[in-house]
């Protein structure tokens, strides 16, 4: 099993409080990787929400072939974090890099007049152009290129490698930080693999294993979206799920579940949205999951969330007070983060629950699979 956590606070919170909430909860992972998604972030990287970030690992080489490439389709640089390899030996098992880039790029001119939808579209297709390049040549791997987004993987005990990277820095503080203690369930460690996953505003993490995985792979690549690829790791699918459910679909987080772990047909007969969700349900059914699976995502508004599948086999709960929530696998990563909440009004989402904590960041909101979903009344 892996082990997960995420927090959403009010005030900028360094990456550390989530990499000591994964170090206490380090009996669920073994230490063979740490992945890091930030978002709404603070430091000197607040002051171009709008530009998009890129995040990677680069080779000397391969960091050259970046600018080039840039500069021919009109980026130029704002700001940019070179995190340098330090002088000692790498955390066990991970390889020596050469460069951890984080970098804000200002817009080409010509993009002034795009839509949202192209311009969500264009920087998804920069994204896979380097991610190929890099594959092609083993100089560069792209882990997102969006705005207000930064993330950060790298193989190795997560405490270790935070040291080492020196993630505890200004320049990486965040409202939103999900984090995942990875288990190696691979013969071959692939940074694409490791989780949290990311396209166009939409985060997912998961502790679990997917093994619906190949046919929802399959349906996913049949839509004719070039960001349905890689599955490097059978829960990408999840945040391509996501993906799917709000901008093909149209759907809000509510529909999430119904889509990932539908109802049964006697239940649907009852419940107040059931023509509809028996419609979802029939079109969707080969995105249907078989877990165990924790999932925690975070959603373009900023808003991230907890759903558990049906066999409710791996552990989660949400807890905190207004301002600073969080998301963790195990009470002790919660108790570590956030000690002073009060523990009564921890919540450990069931199989049909939905718990989400808005951009606001005042209250835990609940929806359960039975309720009526609120964009259909």
């Amino acid at each position: 099993m892996c082990r997960l956590f995420a927090v959403t606070s009010q005030e900028p919170q360094s990456p550390m409080m989530a990499i000591q909430a994964l170090d206490v909860m380090r009996e669920g992972h073994d230490g063979s990787g740490v992945g890091l998604f930030l978002s709404d972030l603070g430091g000197p990287f607040e002051e171009f929400k709008g530009a998009p970030v890129l995040s990677g690992i680069f080779s000397n080489a391969g960091l050259k072939r970046l600018d080039q490439f840039m500069m021919n389709i009109g980026f130029m640089t704002k700001y940019k974090l070179s995190i340098k390899v330090p002088k000692g030996a790498p955390p066990s098992g991970a390889p020596r890099r050469d460069i951890y880039l984080i970098r804000a790029y200002e817009y080409p001119e010509e993009w002034e007049s795009l839509s949202e939808a192209d311009i969500r579209h264009r920087l998804l297709m920069i994204r896979l152009q380097l991610r190929q390049m890099g594959e092609e040549e083993g100089d560069m791997i792209v882990f997102s290129f969006w705005p207000d987004v930064v993330m950060i993987k790298e193989i190795g005990d997560p405490m270790s490698v935070a040291e080492y990277l020196q993630l505890d820095r200004r320049e990486l503080y965040a409202r939103i930080i999900m984090a995942q203690g990875r288990q190696n369930t691979n013969y071959a460690i692939n940074l694409y693999a490791c989780h949290p996953f990311f396209i166009q505003g939409v985060a997912s993490m998961t502790n679990g294993e997917n093994t619906a995985f190949i046919p929802i792979r399959e349906f996913l690549e049949s839509r004719g979206f070039p960001g349905y690829m890689g599955y490097q790791s059978d829960s990408e699918v999840f945040t391509h799920i996501l993906h799917y459910t709000i901008y093909r679909l149209g759907l809000g987080i509510e529909a999430y579940k119904h889509i990932i772990t539908p109802l049964q047909d006697p239940d649907l007969e009852k419940h107040p949205n059931g023509a509809f969700l028996k419609q979802v349900k029939h079109s969707c059914r080969r995105l249907i999951i078989d877990g165990p699976n924790c999932v925690i995502g975070c959603l373009p508004d900023k808003s991230v969330f907890m759903v558990q599948d049906r066999k409710k086999l791996r552990p989660g709960v949400v807890g905190g007070k207004p301002g600073l929530y969080a998301f963790s696998s195990e009470i002790c990563g919660l108790d570590a983060a956030i000690p002073d909440r009060d523990k009564s009004k921890d919540f450990q989402p069931m199989h049909l629950d939905t718990a989400v904590i808005g951009p606001q960041r005042r209250e835990v909101t609940l929806w359960s699979q039975t309720d009526s979903l609120p964009l259909l009344h």
